[in-house]
């Protein structure tokens, strides 16, 4: 796994998409920029109490054993995958820190992907610092690089925004059309 965040943050931008969406994810693309992904992410029930009740928790360490619980428990969490080896990681950990102090309503997760490579690998991981958005148990956005501030800001916006009906219907047609073209 490389840190592929130097000199990655603009390769690709194009119209329509905030600073920082360039190229190294997968995505059915979404005229405002954020990328959409064809992949649910299943999961049981969790809640945070703590967030209810206006705590805020900062960041919580995703594990292989809690990831399901806190991502479909939660409607809306932001990953951060990261190394403690990786310059760019510790560049933008601060960043990520102050968007979870600045946002309490949203949950805020980091993956060692050293300690939890499983985790890396089923989400395809391959630079990080890779941020993941997760709504409503789809993963909503991706991307590889140390964003910055106003980047990180930008993308939470768009997220905060999409209609997850239609997000919710361009997965099922993506599904509908990769089952159609495996059989």
């Amino acid at each position: 796994m490389d840190c592929g965040c130097l000199g990655r943050r603009n390769v690709g931008r194009g119209a329509g998409r905030p600073r920082g969406a360039g190229r190294g994810a997968r995505h059915l693309g979404h005229p405002g920029g954020i990328r959409r992904f064809a992949f649910p992410v299943d999961a049981a029930e969790y809640r945070r109490p703590d967030r209810k009740q206006g705590k805020n928790m900062s960041t919580v360490e995703l594990t292989k054993d809690n990831f399901d619980e806190i991502v479909s428990g939660n409607d809306f969490v932001l990953i951060d995958f990261w190394a403690e080896w990786c310059g760019p990681c510790k560049q933008f950990s601060p960043v990520f820190q102050k968007s979870s102090e600045k946002h309490e309503d949203l949950v805020f997760a980091k993956v060692d992907t050293e300690a939890q490579p499983e985790l890396a690998a089923a989400f395809q991981i391959q630079s990080i610092p890779t941020v993941m958005i997760v709504r409503e148990n789809i993963a909503v956005f991706s991307q590889p690089g140390a964003l910055p501030e106003e980047a990180l800001e930008d993308v939470i916006g768009q997220a905060r925004n999409l209609n997850m009906d239609e997000v919710r219907a361009s997965v099922e047609e993506a599904q509908k059309e990769q089952q159609a073209g495996g059989e």
